[in-house]
């Protein structure tokens, strides 16, 4: 501020009258227009107190656009679509997996239009959600009879407290898994009101462990998956076929919570077999519990597939009503199911099997286009090579098991001043316009392209120049 002279702050109204205002109101609409312009002055007050302010600042266009850039701040989502480059598929945090066309179409149309949720539109009467998607499931598991709910936390909490409520549910000790956000099968049994009977050892558990398990108070027999970790070495469990038998000798269910179930055998497209729900089912399975979200491919939902008097039980739990899922997720849910009656074409319309699928060649002559166009923006700073690297499932899914991949590699320039340099880059990314989601390991930052597919790629190149500014 110049010596002596007097800079004063423009009124209110007269920065709401300025053509580039009005512009701002029709946008934004007049109460946040008007909020964001007594707090700028607000602000530009206290600097100007401070001797902080010159006369260009005080202008109506310089105030305007100081609004007009926190207008549009506050009004971005702070969901953000992201790219994905981090070697895991299903990645909790990214939100899993990513829904085909068929599905992001229907969920369109369900957003814009009133749906017949729970309407029957052959009776006229009240009709029931699950019936959307209870015959999909039915085909497609085996199953007598299915539920939905939200997630498969939630469908074993269900399942639980409607069948074994006040009684003992026999599970073994290698089998007490802790899923992401300090989910553990005995907490989520006390919560259902449970009671946990461990048998066996960590490592090992025979089915005589089961048998002596089984008292007047069991309600269930429980095998949970292990989808997150793997025990090796010596090792013993009890497989399901030697399971079913027991538990109908006793006159108990069976159940298995599956956890990333998925519905067809993997192997087949060239990934390591997974048990699949309908082979639970065909094992003698009362009742199987999976994700949807998962190797599914589907929303987030958890399913409850088995024996139709089991699974009217668990419907008439008041609870059920609480974890239910709404519209947008059946009109979700079901188009991907139809996807796998035609198993010939699921690798091509799928998108998680399409991308857990994709060859390395297709991926490796990416990195090689990418490679110059990196550099160059990064500048002598880092050293970019295109590189080999392992892609995992995520999410429980096949924990031991890697997928080849290729990608980019980021090192830091041998001699290089910058401070936490991979670091700094790492949160630059994050920083674009779709930022970019990498990962830090062996002083190295990797960019694995197994989740970008070609047609976000010109968009992916277009936005590297900003990390050059």
């Amino acid at each position: 501020m110049t010596t002596g002279q007097t800079v004063r702050l423009p009124s209110v109204d007269r920065i709401l009258g300025d053509a580039a205002c009005l512009d701002l109101i029709a946008h934004h609409g007049r109460v946040q227009t008007v909020a964001c312009a007594r707090a700028v002055l607000a602000e530009m007050r206290t600097a100007m107190l401070a001797g902080a302010v010159c006369e260009e600042g005080a202008s109506i266009a310089a105030i305007a656009a100081q609004m007009a850039e926190r207008l549009q701040a506050q009004s971005r989502s702070r969901l953000r679509a992201v790219y994905n480059l981090t070697g895991t598929v299903l990645h909790t945090n990214l939100g899993r997996a990513l829904l085909p066309d068929a599905a992001v179409q229907a969920v369109v149309e369900a957003l814009q239009w009133p749906m017949n949720l729970e309407f029957d539109l052959e009776t006229g009467k009240r009709g029931d959600r699950d019936d959307l998607v209870e015959e999909l499931l039915r085909e497609l598991t085996g199953a007598e009879a299915a539920t939905i709910v939200n997630n498969n936390a939630a469908a074993v909490l269900l399942m639980l407290n409607t069948l074994a409520q006040g009684k003992e549910v026999v599970v073994s000790r290698g089998e007490l898994v802790e899923i992401g956000g300090a989910f553990r099968i005995p907490d989520v049994m006390t919560r259902a009101g449970a009671v946990l009977r461990e048998v066996g050892s960590t490592n090992r558990t025979h089915l005589a462990d089961y048998a002596n398990g089984v008292n007047e108070d069991t309600a269930l027999l429980m095998k949970v998956h292990c989808s997150n970790y793997a025990i090796t070495g010596f090792t013993k469990s009890v497989e399901l076929d030697e399971l079913v038998p027991l538990a109908a000798q006793r006159g108990v269910p069976t159940a298995v919570d599956l956890g990333s179930g998925t519905l067809v055998d993997l192997a087949q497209y060239g990934l390591p077999h997974e048990t699949t729900v309908r082979e639970t089912i065909a094992a003698g399975a009362d009742l199987v519990t999976f994700s949807g979200d998962k190797l599914l491919g589907g929303p987030q939902c958890g399913v409850i597939v088995g024996r139709a008097d089991l699974i009217a039980k668990i419907k008439r739990n008041p609870l059920k009503r609480a974890l239910r899922v709404g519209k947008l997720t059946l009109a979700a849910l079901a188009p991907v199911l139809q996807l796998y009656r035609a198993p010939d074409l699921l690798a091509e319309r799928l998108t998680t099997l399409r991308l857990l699928t994709r060859p390395a060649a297709a991926m490796r002559a990416q990195a090689d286009t990418m490679l110059p166009l990196l550099q160059g923006a990064l500048g002598s700073a880092y050293v970019v090579t295109a590189e080999a690297m392992k892609s995992q499932i995520g999410s429980g899914a096949l924990p031991v098991d890697q997928l080849p991949s290729f990608g980019l590699a980021i090192r830091s320039a041998p001699g290089s001043r910058l401070s936490n340099p991979l670091g700094a880059l790492e949160q630059r990314l994050r920083a674009l316009p779709r930022p970019v989601i990498g990962r830090i390991g062996q002083d190295t930052l990797w960019l694995d392209l197994r989740c970008l597919e070609a047609a976000h790629e010109t968009a992916f190149i277009a936005q590297l120049d900003e990390l050059s500014a």
